[in-house]
């Protein structure tokens, strides 16, 4: 298996469907690196990933929303696709095994495990993953 890990941004709040009887939140992150080029000039490039999270804990869907930084980790397809103008294009997406949130537009990194938060949101627990709040150092 191939496993991909991306922290990025999301591009626009989560979709949640239904396919064939089973959920699936699709989402957009983007992330952008940023580096020097040869003469010494600041550039960016942003690479967008298109993730499909096939779970039944559709509640973590309300925290996925445009802006927010999130970690993902899956495993990677690449797609190969012929645009209507004829010139060739290529996608990368992402089967979601794992999210975290990380934060976004102006909120302080908290950090959160959604299959663990997703898992208590049935029975009104805190968000972020943990069990114990008083061992946490903050």
């Amino acid at each position: 298996m191939i496993k991909m890990q991306v922290i990025g941004n999301l591009g626009k709040d989560c979709v949640v469907n239904t396919v064939n009887g089973k959920n699936v939140i699709n989402f957009t992150v983007a992330h952008t690196e940023k580096y020097r080029d040869s003469q010494g000039n600041q550039q960016e490039k942003t690479t967008w990933v298109d993730c499909a999270y096939w779970t039944d804990r559709t509640a973590v869907s309300q925290y996925l929303v445009k802006g927010k930084q999130v970690y993902v980790e899956g495993q990677p397809e690449a797609r190969s696709f012929q645009r209507n103008d004829g010139t060739p294009g290529s996608s990368l997406s992402l089967r979601v095994k794992d999210i975290q949130l990380l934060g976004g537009r102006g909120e302080s990194v908290g950090g959160g495990n959604f299959q663990a938060a997703a898992a208590t949101a049935a029975s009104a627990g805190p968000v972020g993953g943990a069990e114990d709040s008083d061992d946490l150092p903050f």
